[in-house]
This record gives structure tokens, C-alpha cells and sequence, in this order.
């Protein structure tokens, strides 16, 4: 008999090594949380309009497509430990900027989109060196538990940080609270900094990163039909997500009376990350029963039915409820789509694969629905705005059920390269 899942979590943390990368992730996911509602809604009290607020989400998401490729690429060619510290550092500075500017009375959104851009850009970064480190810490094996307890754990912050970002910005200026970011990304540098162990495969010395290395990731995916399909899948999930996260502090004004300042606000984001933490129990249990492919098609429907109880919420209770649940399927689709890929990748295609995912879904999927979701609350009701944005959740479960993942074997092997 298999062992359970709090036992495989409890080993994984015994590891000192997975215990830095986790704190490492938790720390700086905790400080972004708190300027994930801190940006939508210091735009939101310089501008009052649904459009700027968007554009947020947009800044944030746009630097995957445009970088995803060539941060993959590297991330495949040069040390992810030292790219990931080295992107750290330059998040800090590059995010001090926004507190720096409000404190001197010289803040604009203007300022503030361009700082969203550069810190997402960074971020890109990041990201492609940090999926490609886990395999190589963990083994493949234990990458469903090791992806899950890495969401989970960030998303346990992400429900308590929410809250107290909310109550904090009652008192503190959202610009004031961005700090506490900038702090956590020298953490988050330390931690990493500290992992002993190796967070890439063997590296040839002679090897160059050339051009044609750019585009093997998004090769590799055209070519692996069940990888495909995910990430198709993942664009519109992501569309539904970035429409969501762009008019959320919009829609939570409009629709349900909770407006800047108002503590509910917090509690709406917690909600978010209440889902989440279920959806980060629930993701390796459904893995290790029907395998990642079937667990997606199980999920998709449900997914779909929250998106539209988003819509139709006319409280703030029940809009917290319907998000709760919304989150719960999102990361469980977003978790095991990552999961695949990590399982099938060979190991020096690795970053490049990942960000090619990660360029459709949040490069193109999410800035579309952002966009898709401020132009629509600038001409109709936002509810109305939000039902249309979340039918995309509808044509994902459409999508999953008429593709090869109905006939997909439980256990994917490692592709060739």
C-alpha cells in the first residue's frame, strides 16, 4: 500500500534543501501576494477606471510572451541557482521604486504600470530557472507531492496575507505595503543561495545557447499530442483567471458594494487562497488515483460551473464562496498541467518547455482576458463582463472532453528529446 500524502509531504520537508526551496517560494509568494492586491488597487485610487486597472494584470502577464522563449533557453544553458538569486536581487530593487516614488510625493500610474512590466519581466526570469529546478531536486517521482506542497504552502500565506493586506490598506497606503515585497524577494534570494544540492542537470561546458535552442521547448510541446492539449486547455483556463484578477477589485465595487478600504475586499482575496489550499490537498490524491490527464477531465466541468457562480454572485458572501471554488479548480488544472510536463520533459529541454507553457498560458491567455474583461466592464455591467470572460472555462471542458486526454495511459513516460 502506497503511503499517504501528508506522510510524502512530511519526508519532502525532512530534506533541508526542499525545505529552503519551499520557504524560499512561501516567503516570496507571501510578499506578492500582498502586491497582487495592492497594485489593482493603488491603480484603481489614481485613475478610477476599469481599463487602467486591467492593464495591471496585462504589465504583469505581456513579459512571458514576450520573453518566455530566451529566459527558457538560459535557464537550460547557465546555473538556475544563480539566475534565480540573480533575478531576486534585481525584483527588490526594481519593485523599491513604486514606495520610494509615493513617499516623495511623485507616484503615477504611469510609474506603477512600468514597474508591474519590469518586476513581471524578471519574474520571467525566474520562473524558467525555478521549474526546472525542481525535477532536478526532487526526482520526478515526487514531483506531484513537491508541486502540490509548494502550492500549498504559498497558498496558505496567500489566505492569511490577503486579509491583513486588506485591513492594512484601511490604515497604510497601498504603496507603503508594496515594501514588504521588496523584502521578501532578498529573502527569497538567501534561501535559494543557501540549497546545497544542485538545481541543474549537467551542464557542457563548450555548449552556446544559440538561436534554433530557442524554440526547441515549444517543438517539443507541437510534438507530445497529450502536452498539446494541455496547454490549449491552459490558455483558456488562464483567460478566464486573467479576466477574473483584472476587474476583481472592480467587480467587488460594481457588483457587490465592497469597495477600497473595506476589509470584505480582504476576505474576497482570502477566499481566493482558501480554494486554493483544498485544490493543493486534493491535486495529488487525484493524480495518484486516475493520473493527470483523467484528473483534468474530472476537474474541468466543475471548473466551468464555478466560473459562471463567479457571475452570478450578488453578495459578498456568496461571491467568496463561488471564488473559493473557482480557485479550487484552477489550481488543480494549473498544478497538474505543470506536473505533466515536468514528467515528460527530458531534462536539458526542461526550463525551455516549461516557459513555452507558461508563455501561452500567462503570456497569451491571461493579458487576453485581462484585456478582454476591462474593455467589456467599460461598455456593459460588470457581472456581465465576468460571465462572458468565464464562458472560455466552458469551451476549455469542451476541449479536454473531445481530445486524446479521454484515452491517455495513467502514467506518462519521459519523451525524447
Amino acid at each position: 500500500m502506497g503511503s499517504s500524502a501528508p506522510a510524502r509531504r512530511q519526508r519532502l520537508l525532512s530534506d533541508p534543501d526542499v525545505f529552503r526551496y519551499v520557504a524560499a517560494r512561501i516567503v516570496s509568494l507571501t510578499g506578492s501576494a500582498v502586491t497582487f492586491i495592492a497594485m489593482p488597487v493603488l491603480i484603481y485610487g489614481i485613475t478610477a477606471s476599469a481599463t487602467w486597472t486591467s492593464l495591471v494584470v496585462v504589465a504583469e502577464a505581456l513579459p512571458y510572451l514576450v520573453f518566455g522563449l530566451v529566459a527558457g533557453a538560459m535557464a537550460d544553458h547557465v546555473n538556475r541557482r544563480l539566475m534565480m538569486v540573480g533575478a531576486d536581487l534585481l525584483a527588490a530593487l526594481s519593485l523599491a521604486t513604486v514606495p520610494i516614488a509615493f513617499w516623495f510625493d511623485a507616484l503615477t500610474a504611469g510609474h506603477v504600470l512600468v514597474a508591474a512590466f519590469v518586476v513581471g519581466t524578471i519574474y520571467v526570469f525566474f520562473d524558467a530557472a525555478n521549474q526546472g529546478a525542481l525535477p532536478s531536486l526532487v526526482g520526478r517521482e515526487r514531483l506531484p507531492s513537491a508541486n502540490a506542497l509548494v502550492a500549498g504552502g504559498s497558498t496558505v500565506a496567500e489566505t492569511v496575507v490577503p486579509m491583513l493586506a486588506g485591513a492594512l490598506i484601511v490604515v497604510i497606503s497601498p504603496a507603503s505595503i508594496i515594501a514588504i515585497d521588496v523584502l521578501t524577494f532578498l529573502a527569497s534570494a538567501l534561501l535559494i543561495r543557501s540549497i546545497v544540492r544542485p538545481l541543474s542537470g549537467k551542464r557542457d561546458r563548450a555548449s552556446t545557447m544559440r538561436l534554433s535552442a530557442v524554440a526547441e521547448g515549444t517543438r517539443f510541446i507541437l510534438r507530445h499530442e497529450i502536452i498539446r492539449v494541455m496547454i490549449v486547455i491552459g490558455v483558456l483556463v488562464a483567460f478566464s483567471a486573467g479576466s477574473l484578477m483584472a476587474i476583481l477589485v472592480v467587480w467587488a465595487d460594481r457588483s457587490l458594494g465592497v469597495q477600497e478600504g473595506d476589509w470584505r475586499l480582504g476576505l474576497l482575496f482570502g477566499a481566493w487562497g482558501i480554494g486554493a489550499v483544498v485544490g493543493s490537498i486534493l491535486m495529488p490524491r487525484l493524480m495518484h488515483r486516475f493520473g493527470g490527464a483523467r484528473s483534468a477531465l474530472l476537474v474541468l466541468p466543475f471548473a466551468a460551473l464555478a466560473g459562471v457562480a463567479v457571475a452570478l454572485a450578488e453578495s459578498w458572501v456568496t461571491g467568496a464562496l463561488a471564488i473559493a471554488g473557482w480557485s479550487l479548480m484552477y489550481l488543480v488544472i494549473a498544478t497538474i498541467s505543470v506536473t505533466l510536463r515536468q514528467q515528460v520533459t527530458p531534462e536539458p529541454l526542461m526550463s525551455r518547455v516549461m516557459t513555452a507553457g507558461r508563455m501561452a498560458t500567462f503570456g497569451v491567455g491571461y493579458p487576453l482576458g485581462a484585456v478582454a474583461a476591462g474593455a467589456l466592464a467599460g461598455t456593459v455591467d460588470t457581472d456581465v463582463a465576468v460571465m462572458v470572460c468565464q464562458l472560455s472555462l466552458v469551451v476549455a471542458a469542451i476541449v479536454g472532453w473531445l481530445s486524446p486526454l479521454r484515452t491517455a495511459p495513467r502514467r506518462l513516460e519521459v519523451a525524447e528529446g
